[in-house]
């Protein structure tokens, strides 16, 4: 994996994200359980007709749902089913995941009929919409991508990013903006003076830890794909953003895995727990 030294930073940011393919929360800080950042990919919406889950991966089925804004009504607490999501639909409109007329009002905004659950059956699955750009193998759109164990997330419990991969893709396609809003990680790591490109790759194999108590392990990198070119809030549609992805960051193949192309961040499982502030300093194996 190249440069074998100590990688040393700091968090900057924490995103947690109670809808899944909705805009998220920003927090100072947030507790970390064994399945992830408490709180996170809690919610998510059913298509009522194919029983998948909404996701921005399937622009045509959910445009506009990531410019829905999820936050809680109520701190999550550990132990404790989800408390009741606040849900503000592109056009101001506010839906409590409490309200008797929510599946009917998110149904109005997404064309169809959709649900809104908190329960992670074990059988959830995804459609995922490739564009056919240079670099991606999988063009096309593909039904039924399975998601996790009784869990809303993609793959990876955590997920990880630096601001050095943001700056190294910034320099090689300055037109685009490669916001983090783009990526939708849970923890920015900004490494220390002396670090820079796609530092996440470094770390993969590794165990991070954060602060003084959570430790995660590194597992792979994260394959991005139509998410990242849409338009959310005021970041424009970009095509741009995934070819430049797909053209210059590396091409990994881990050992009884696939090849994983066009990568930005990491995806980390949680070995220990605890508290994650935003200052907190990110240490991998050789710091601890």
């Amino acid at each position: 994996m190249g440069n074998q030294r100590a990688a040393t930073g700091s968090v900057v940011s924490l995103w947690r994200y109670p809808v899944k393919s909705m805009a998220g929360e920003q927090l100072n800080a947030v507790d970390v359980t064994e399945t992830g950042l408490l709180g996170d990919r809690a919610y998510a919406v059913v298509d009522s007709t194919t029983g998948t889950i909404a996701s921005a991966k399937n622009p045509r089925r959910f445009s506009g749902i990531l410019d829905c804004l999820a936050a809680f009504a109520d701190p999550p607490s550990l132990g404790s089913p989800p408390p009741p999501v606040r849900i503000t639909l592109p056009n101001g409109t506010l839906v409590t995941s409490t309200d008797r007329t929510a599946a009917d009002m998110l149904s109005t905004a997404f064309g169809h009929g959709v649900t809104l659950t908190s329960s992670a059956s074990g059988k959830h699955s995804i459609d995922v919409e490739n564009p056919d750009i240079e670099g991606i193998a999988l063009a096309g759109t593909h039904s039924g991508v399975p998601l996790p164990p009784d869990s809303f997330v993609d793959s990876g419990q955590v997920h990880l990013l630096s601001t050095a991969t943001l700056d190294r893709l910034r320099e090689k396609y300055p037109r685009g903006r490669f916001e983090v809003r783009r990526f939708r990680p849970n923890v920015v790591i900004k490494p220390d003076e002396g670090w820079s490109g796609f530092v996440e790759n470094e770390w993969i194999g590794k165990t991070i830890g954060i602060g003084d108590t959570v430790r995660l392990k590194v597992l792979s990198p994260c394959s991005r794909c139509v998410m990242t070119t849409m338009s959310q809030g005021d970041l424009p549609q970009d095509a741009g953003i995934l070819r430049a992805i797909a053209q210059h960051t590396p091409r990994l193949a881990l050992e009884g895995q696939r090849v994983f192309a066009a990568n930005v961040g990491v995806y980390a499982s949680v070995v220990r727990g605890g508290r994650v502030r935003r200052g907190d300093k990110v240490l991998t194996t050789e710091g601890l």
